[in-house]
């Protein structure tokens, strides 16, 4: 059995990656792979609680973009007010979230070491915003599609999804430095492999 969800996960992964990383010069472009790719980010928050208000607070939510192979580049969540960093963003909704190809199996199958450059990830910044309505709609979509379990969540938690709107993008893929991508340059992007 493990076999064959291993066997099931690589076929995803391959069909997904199948050209790879997008080339290192086309910044957005590999800022969207990584971002329609990582079905979790880590977000940070300014803490609002007792004894860390006023520092950064760090956590892991399930995220989406977007059903497989249909990327929007926005990062959809679900949360609830009864968790502690959605807490904070209701005193502050300014946060960033990361992402990285270590996530997947990519690095591990280049061996690339999480901290290194050549191992992908992203730095998104922004805030946190409640999302209604179609947007609802397709952020419902794009999360219960990828993340399955949700829709079995507890009732009595106040569900809602949320949107992380983007001020800026950060991308480190390579040795020399972080790059900056503008949110219009990340969104004219396209993750995928354009074909002739």
């Amino acid at each position: 059995m493990r076999a064959l969800f291993r066997l099931t996960c690589w076929l995803l992964l391959a069909s997904t990656c199948r050209a790879g990383l997008p080339p290192r010069d086309q910044v957005a472009r590999v800022a969207r792979f990584i971002a329609h790719l990582c079905d979790w980010t880590s977000m940070a928050t300014i803490s609002s609680r007792r004894p860390v208000a006023g520092q950064p607070f760090s956590n892991v939510f399930s995220v989406s973009d977007g059903p497989r192979g249909s990327s929007s580049g926005v990062p959809y969540l679900y949360l609830t007010r009864m968790e502690v960093s959605v807490q904070d963003l209701q005193v502050n909704p300014q946060a960033s979230l990361s992402m990285s190809l270590a996530q997947t199996h990519y690095c591990r199958q280049q061996g690339f070491d999480p901290q290194s450059p050549l191992c992908a990830h992203i730095i998104l910044s922004g805030s946190v915003l409640e999302v209604n309505g179609t947007e609802a709609d397709f952020a419902k979509k794009a999360l219960f599609s990828r993340h399955p379990e949700m829709i079995d969540w507890p009732s009595d938690h106040s569900w809602f999804f949320a949107k992380f709107n983007i001020t800026q993008v950060w991308v480190l893929d390579y040795f020399g430095g972080v790059k900056t991508v503008s949110p219009d340059e990340y969104f004219q992007a396209s993750p995928y492999e354009k074909h002739n």
